[in-house]
């Protein structure tokens, strides 16, 4: 199989009901965690601006998040992955990330409001490569494919729920304060549904803490041309706040309309995810390369077309989004050696974060110089990483039968 690794996945433990529940329960957690962050998301913009902030501390505390929250990943996989304390890491890093968000109601000064938004992304990061591993291994029985469709589905609702619960306690004459507090609540649901995971399911993986060097020569080519691959793909993925911008500017669609074209793109995403997700556990890297070939067109319908137009190029944007949070997260966990795992999340995460940012910066420049060469870029790009999956495609391990031998041996 040339550069693939064999034999260094362990099975998991669990049979399939309790595969499924587990499964279940971290969808809930980030069901609710999302609510949390995502609702609180919606308004941190004009929280700092009411503070004080002007739009380019905005923009420079927003993208250093992001940039920061990606980076650390890198750090956070590889000392999972040192010590084998997943839940530790993940209770850790889950309370940094929700708890970050009502202490927002307390902000008095726009530097407060900065420092909490960003070690909200930190929370994020320092709990994504644990929880990734854990939730890769716990669903193997129901195929990662599904298990990671079903917690990006229900990790979706609570995406979508966030930003309206936030909305109507606007059009209730709440504040901002009063928005960032109710957020407590999903906040402490989502950490006592996650101690109720841990509680239950102690050990969802065989995983032993192993020392572990922070060097990826262990890794095999397919894992590095996937990675690049994924960074394609997100460098050409136009963020939704740019999107956004030429709704508003181009007036293609009334203001109420766009945060609707939102929630359509997370309602898309989530049955995408679900979708994709059972379709990868049957056919593999096909499903990942059949999503890109379909999304990378979202571009000339947002950026060039009218109301419809948009409004198809935000469904494809929407699946897009659906793969990247399912498929590409589950094709990873059978890629390296389970000493590795989290390292390798970490790795796939700070490649995807950079790209992301790097891509993001390219597009705003070229929105204001040309529209058309802002397309070209993220409709190429996208496609340039389908060879790189295709080659991939043609190592991965053939699949398993029921009593575990691989077909053909």
């Amino acid at each position: 199989m040339g550069d693939r690794i064999a034999g260094t996945r362990p099975g998991c433990d669990i049979s399939k009901p309790a595969a499924l529940k587990f499964v279940v329960l971290l969808g809930m957690v980030s069901l609710f965690a999302d609510v949390t962050y995502e609702g609180a998301r919606s308004i941190t913009g004009p929280f700092m601006s009411i503070l004080g902030a002007s739009a380019t501390v905005v923009g420079v505390v927003a993208g250093f998040g992001e940039l920061g929250g990606y980076a650390l990943r890198l750090a956070s996989g590889y000392l999972a992955d040192r010590t084998g304390r997943y839940w530790t890491i993940i209770f850790l890093g889950y309370a940094i990330n929700l708890l970050a968000v009502p202490f927002l109601a307390l902000a008095g000064h726009w530097e407060i409001a900065a420092v909490l938004i960003v070690a909200e992304r930190m929370g994020k990061a320092i709990r994504t490569p644990a929880r990734d591993v854990v939730l890769s291994c716990a669903a193997e029985p129901i195929g990662r494919g599904w298990g990671f469709g079903l917690h990006e589905a229900l990790d979706q609702i609570g995406a979508v729920s966030g930003p309206l619960i936030v909305a109507a306690i606007f059009y209730f004459r709440g504040s901002y304060q009063e928005g960032f507090g109710i957020l407590l609540f999903p906040a402490l649901i989502a950490l006592s549904v996650l101690l109720a995971a841990k509680l239950l399911y102690p050990h969802p993986h065989d995983l032993e803490p192993a020392s572990v060097k922070l060097e990826t020569k262990g890794y095999p080519r397919t894992f590095w041309l996937y990675v690049i691959a994924v960074g394609f793909i997100a460098a050409g993925y136009a963020d939704f706040a740019l999107v956004a911008f030429h709704f508003k500017k181009a007036a293609v669609v009334p203001d109420y309309w766009i945060p609707i074209f939102y929630a359509v793109a997370m309602g898309v995403d989530a049955v995408a995810a679900l979708v994709l997700g059972r379709v990868f556990d049957r056919i593999g890297f096909s499903a990942l390369i059949f999503s890109v070939l379909l999304s990378a067109f979202f571009a000339p319908l947002v950026f060039m077309g009218g109301f419809h137009a948009a409004f198809a190029g935000m469904v494809l944007w929407g699946i897009g989004m659906g793969a990247q949070e399912s498929v590409v997260r589950a094709a990873i966990a059978d890629m390296v050696p389970a000493n590795k795992l989290g390292l390798a999340f970490g790795v796939l995460n700070t490649f995807y974060g950079f790209f992301w940012f790097g891509g993001s910066v390219l597009m705003g420049v070229l929105y204001d110089f040309s529209l058309v060469t802002l397309i070209v870029f993220s409709v190429g790009i996208q496609l340039a990483a389908v060879p790189m999956l295709i080659l991939g495609k043609s190592h991965r391990l053939p699949p398993k039968t029921a009593n575990g031998e691989k077909e053909g041996t």
